[in-house]
């Protein structure tokens, strides 16, 4: 499969890079105030004082001077499930071949789901995936074997496979919240990726969506992936431009400079409401920019792993 990737569309391959980011964020992670988070240690757990000895590493403690006790997986029972919204929206920007260094949102959504799969197999976490548009197109079982993982992997590739062409999904977010906070029986950690461009636009509808997950005893965090510059910001040049809705194929000419103001205040205000519920529900909502790598993605994890432990 990751031949046929890097073949097609240049993508090296997604279990590869997505390593390599991880590998890299935890080099920098130990050189930082966040040290603190042992993501290096997810395999330990720190000693205390009066259990038994035969469990120390007394490697790592040649190496930290500090002691820990081997951790087993059946000491891990955090379970996290990765919610990808592959509606058309989330395909935009439109570039002929985007790019891990220059992604679309749905390029972007599959690393970051990639370098939280690396994440949550080192720390023996389990894990699985589901992708929704208008309905739940796919939901995988949570685990956290090497199969399983490779299986993952094979799913977020097939994303980027879809780049080009091929059918057109609508999005209806709200409903689906609801229909796995219906599913999942377990507490778990139930990460989303969205654009929050939903078909109906009902805020109220994806409040009670989010609600109804807090209230099954989930912890939730909500990455809004958007290319800030231009679905925030609405940076275009000041000339006319034809608007595309990519679900609906509705379209719309006119000058950026003329709708930018109330545009941007529009946009401001609808996802201050979702912010605004999300803080009240203790919900983690996060900012996630295409352009601005994935440690905006990483860092709210491991605080929000840390908080549940």
């Amino acid at each position: 499969m990751s031949d046929r990737i890097e073949k097609i569309i240049g993508y090296p391959s997604l279990e590869l890079v997505t390593n390599q980011v991880v590998e890299g964020f935890i080099t920098g992670l130990h050189k930082s105030p966040f040290h603190g988070f042992s993501v290096e240690f997810a395999e330990h757990r720190l000693y205390n004082s009066g259990e038994s000895i035969k469990n120390i590493d007394w490697k790592l403690f040649a190496r930290t001077e500090k002691l820990f006790v081997k951790k087993y997986e059946q000491e891990t029972n955090l379970r996290c499930l990765l919610v990808v919204d592959h509606s058309s929206s989330m395909y935009f920007p439109f570039d002929h071949l985007p790019s891990f260094q220059n992604p679309n949102k749905i390029t972007f959504a599959a690393y970051a789901c990639g370098v939280l799969v690396q994440m949550l197999s080192r720390q023996r976490d389990a894990f699985g995936l589901s992708l929704i548009s208008d309905k739940i197109d796919n939901i995988t079982d949570i685990k956290s074997n090497f199969a399983h993982k490779k299986h993952i992997f094979e799913n977020l590739e097939n994303l980027l496979l879809a780049q080009e062409g091929g059918e057109r999904f609508t999005t209806n977010i709200s409903p689906l919240l609801h229909e796995l906070a219906e599913s999942i029986h377990r507490r778990s950690l139930i990460i989303i990726f969205t654009d929050l461009l939903s078909e109906n636009g009902d805020e109220k509808e994806l409040i009670s969506s989010l609600q109804h997950l807090r209230h099954s005893k989930h912890e939730v965090i909500l990455f809004h992936v958007s290319d800030k510059a231009k679905e925030i910001d609405f940076n275009f040049e000041n000339r006319p431009h034809r608007f595309v809705d990519i679900e609906t194929l509705q379209e719309v000419k006119l000058n950026p400079q003329e709708i930018r103001e109330i545009y941007t205040q529009t946009i401001a205000s609808k996802f201050k409401s979702i912010k605004e519920a999300c803080a009240n529900m203790k919900i983690d909502f996060v900012d996630a920019d295409i352009n601005q790598g994935f440690e905006q993605i990483l860092l709210p994890y491991i605080i929000k792993r840390t908080k549940m432990n």
